[in-house]
């Protein structure tokens, strides 16, 4: 068949956050060993990150695209990335990639490609494929869980989640509400979200296995009306380059310290703790006497020292015991060494899966997104302690002791690795059959392409676009033109 004599091309536009567009890479890298020729696009600071990781193996299977982003007023092209965005520019953020919209349109019409799967923040995206004949496949870079719970609340508002151990607490929602409310281009997060699901052709990816929340995939399923496709962890693969660079002394330390003996504490790149919560982490691994690594960010153009981050004597009083690393660290190369005995986590879903991967027990401390109820699925499943808040969702010192200690210092991480173990297994037994079907799903596609059914906006059918400006497409303006 011409799908099997040539290679499918497939455009992939994930959002402009490394929590997205890592996975995307990892999804681009497996498919392009089953001869998939994959366009990645991206604004050029992103796609300078990515060239750092992309082994030259990819070089004729993986391109790199680049999609110009507007310059608004207070975001210049080098803050067109989440990474240490301060939290008050990310609507601005949005904005601006509402309103690159006409440059994809222009990307897909040079590329021409088989398919274009795209990410959950940009609803217009699958829009303008279809103006060019091109299926979309939406990606969930999230959890099925967190997808299944938020569109749950969405078809059904002021009922219980079916599935009693995922919930929220009160100050939790009330964080949730906000964001889902939150509108850019007068387009609120929600509709954004599900729309874009709404708007897949046929499917949906999404980044999980059935070993892991099954029982979650099954229920999305059925909520999307939509076959949901599981493409597996998508885990960073590591690389011998750390010892060579900057970071090598990172390594050196840990090799100093016993077998399981330390935590890694990191929340994340788009995460900044404020300054209470600096201190009540500080002092928490303070507490607990378990050595860490503790990876700190401040936002992008903050001139914040570590040293005043923390609390007063902290550095000194705990010396060899912690290594601050301010900015970036090799997190996948950490995670993996023998002498790491946990994992403190915001429970971003790369991150869970990361953990998982390599079999170490995640302490569980969200701070917002779908980080709260990736730690209640952790702890369902069996492979993560939650560090619990006080009733206004404060973050206490002992707490953060308490549960440290927990795992590393009695052992009560032994059940977690175990069972963590155990699904990494079944996980990899799996693999290989899992990408078949991620396969054979999107070639199918592909040769359905002369008769997909394309989006519908206020339900009419789009046949031509006149003009893809994303506000037209934000606010479900028909963009049907009279015969």
């Amino acid at each position: 068949m011409e799908y099997q004599q040539r290679k499918t091309n497939v455009f992939m536009f994930p959002w402009l956050a490394h929590g997205h567009i890592s996975p995307f890479l990892e999804l681009a890298k497996t498919l392009s060993k089953r001869n998939f020729n994959i366009y990645l696009c991206s604004t050029r600071v992103n796609l300078s990150c990515i060239e750092k990781k992309l082994a030259e193996k990819y070089s004729h299977s993986i391109t790199l695209v680049e999609i110009k982003v507007p310059s608004l007023p207070g975001l210049p092209q080098n803050y067109h990335t989440t990474k240490n965005l301060p939290s008050h520019l990310m609507p601005t953020l949005k904005t601006a990639f509402d309103r690159s919209a006409n440059n994809l349109s222009k990307l897909l019409k040079t590329f021409k490609p088989d398919l274009l799967i795209y990410d959950t923040i940009q609803p217009w995206a699958p829009v303008i494929a279809s103006k060019h004949d091109i299926p979309a496949v939406a990606f969930v870079a999230t959890s099925a869980t967190m997808t299944s719970f938020m569109l749950y609340r969405y078809k059904y508002p002021g009922t219980e989640f079916p599935f009693e151990d995922i919930y929220l607490n009160d100050h939790e929602d009330g964080n949730l509400v906000h964001l889902i409310q939150s509108s850019e281009n007068h387009y609120k997060g929600k509709n954004r979200f599900f729309e874009c699901l709404k708007r897949s052709s046929g499917m949906i990816l999404i980044k999980s296995l059935n070993e892991i929340e099954g029982k979650y995939i099954d229920h999305l399923s059925l909520l999307a009306k939509k076959k949901i496709v599981p493409v597996g962890p998508l885990v960073e693969t590591t690389t011998t380059s750390i010892l060579e660079d900057e970071h090598s002394h990172i390594i050196e330390w840990l090799n100093k310290k016993g077998f399981g003996s330390t935590v890694f504490v990191s929340f994340g790149s788009e995460y900044f703790l404020s300054k209470e919560e600096m201190e009540e982490m500080a002092h928490g691994l303070e507490l607990s006497g378990v050595n860490f690594i503790w990876v700190v960010r401040f936002p992008v153009g903050e001139k914040t020292r570590v040293e005043e981050a923390m609390p007063k004597g902290f550095l000194k009083r705990v010396g060899e015991q912690g290594l601050i690393i301010q900015g970036w660290a090799p997190q996948v190369q950490i995670l993996e060494h023998p002498n790491i005995g946990g994992f403190v986590s915001h429970c971003g879903w790369s991150s869970v899966m990361e953990g998982i991967k390599y079999c170490i027990p995640i302490i569980a401390v969200p701070m917002h997104l779908d980080q709260p109820v990736n730690a209640r699925l952790l702890t369902e499943i069996g492979v993560g302690v939650e560090v619990k808040r006080d009733g206004s969702g404060k973050l206490l010192r002992e707490e953060v002791a308490r549960v440290v200690k927990e795992v590393v210092v009695d052992k009560g991480g032994d059940f977690v690795r175990k069972r963590e173990r155990q699904l990494s297994e079944k996980a990899r037994m799996r693999e290989e059959e899992m990408v078949d079907v991620v396969v054979e799903e999107l070639l199918q596609l592909c040769r359905k392409r002369k008769s997909i059914i394309r989006p519908q906006i206020n339900g009419l059918l789009i046949h031509e676009v006149v003009e893809m400006t994303p506000n037209a497409v934000l606010s479900n303006v028909s963009m049907t033109k009279s015969k």
